[in-house]
């Protein structure tokens, strides 16, 4: 008999990090199915051009089950508790989005885990669209009331969580996230930078969050050089508010080079050309760019907060979320060659304790641990 293993995908066309991580985790767990198991996927309904894109963004699954609503309806119908004809069998979502319904683990053996990847709608809702929140905060009481097992990606996540749910208990598991499989400094660096038209020095810094950034900006104005700013991820909507900020912080406009979400190979190239990779954020939310910056042996500095502290471990400096704790870091990261070239190899060790299969194999674990 074989066992099938249903992954979530969220989006029929994904942008962003948890979108790209849903593909990743879904392609790992097909190479560490275990003997007698297979993946299937499960998404909102789409076109066969859609259907046919995921089959060739994840090599090997059985088959894709799509439900019968779009996606906004589909979450909708799930934040209401109607499974709309999803629900059933072995259930992997790699975000909340998934048919939290009452059903039998222990009978008809149906299972379905969730995960968080990010507490902003709870830490700082004014950041996000008020509908983002509650949709977000309503699919948490759902699986406070129907998840399994809830994935959180760093210990800190999941005591920060047992704050905000203290009903999920024991039912929290830390699996984390990683870059994209094989992400590392492309050949083309050099002309990927330039196609981008970025500077020739700069610090980046993930626009994805607004927290932070108006300490990241003052500490490059403190620092004194003349460093360039590059801050990626940042929403079409969003790019007025960094560009003010930044200038609030006295930076001149050429000195900031807004960028929204870049493909991978840009993404290494911009990340593995910085001066440094600046993380002021000490909200609890995974640090993608961060991971990323790892994988590329990028110096990293970021705010001292749980979150980093596990994830970067040895691999970075932490200063305190202050404007002056950052130019001081930043002074001394770059203040020699050999002091950045020691950052840039305790990033890189630091960057192989990631990976999806890795990721993968604890997720069958768990599955099978249910």
């Amino acid at each position: 008999m074989t066992t099938t293993l249903r992954v979530v995908l969220d989006d029929a066309a994904p942008v962003g990090p948890v979108a790209e991580a849903s593909r990743e985790l879904a392609r790992g767990l097909v190479r560490t199915a275990p003997s007698g198991c297979e993946v299937s996927v499960l998404m909102p309904a789409g076109s066969d051009e859609t259907i046919a894109d995921v089959r060739d963004e994840v090599p090997g699954i059985a088959r894709i089950d799509t439900a019968p609503l779009a996606r906004r309806e589909l979450a909708t119908s799930w934040q209401l508790g109607i499974a709309a004809g999803a629900g059933g069998g072995m259930i992997h979502a790699p975000s909340l989005m998934a048919p939290l319904v009452r059903h039998d683990r222990v009978y008809d053996h149906d299972q379905t885990v969730v995960t968080v990847w990010d507490l902003t709608p709870w830490e700082a809702p004014d950041e996000l669209p008020r509908t983002h929140v509650l949709w977000h905060r309503a699919m948490l009481k759902r699986a406070v009331k129907h998840a399994d097992a809830v994935v959180v990606p760093t210990h800190a996540h999941a005591e920060a969580l047992r704050v905000i749910a203290p009903k999920l208990g024991e039912r929290l598991r830390v699996v984390a996230g990683a870059p994209p499989a094989g992400f590392g400094v492309p050949a083309d660096e050099v002309g990927r930078r330039r196609t981008q038209d970025l500077p020739a020095q700069y610090v980046l810094i993930d626009g994805s969050r607004q927290a932070g950034l108006d300490v990241a900006f003052a500490a490059v104005v403190r620092e004194g050089g003349d460093l360039s700013v590059v801050v990626t991820d940042v929403g079409d909507d969003a790019a007025a508010k960094v560009a003010d900020a930044a200038a609030a912080a006295g930076l001149a406009e050429s000195r900031v080079h807004v960028k929204g979400r870049l493909d991978t190979g840009d993404r290494a190239a911009a990340l593995a050309g910085a001066e440094a990779v600046l993380a002021p954020s000490s909200i609890t939310d995974h640090p993608w760019t961060v991971v990323e910056a790892l994988a590329v042996a990028a110096p990293v500095i970021a705010a001292d907060s749980d979150v980093h502290r596990e994830v970067i471990a040895e691999g970075g400096l932490f200063v305190a979320a202050s404007a002056d704790a950052f130019a001081e870091a930043l002074a001394q990261a770059l203040g020699s060659d050999a002091a950045r070239a020691r950052l840039a190899v305790l990033a890189g060790d630091r960057g192989r304790a990631f990976s999806w299969l890795g990721a993968a194999e604890r997720v069958w674990q768990l599955h099978a641990d249910l």
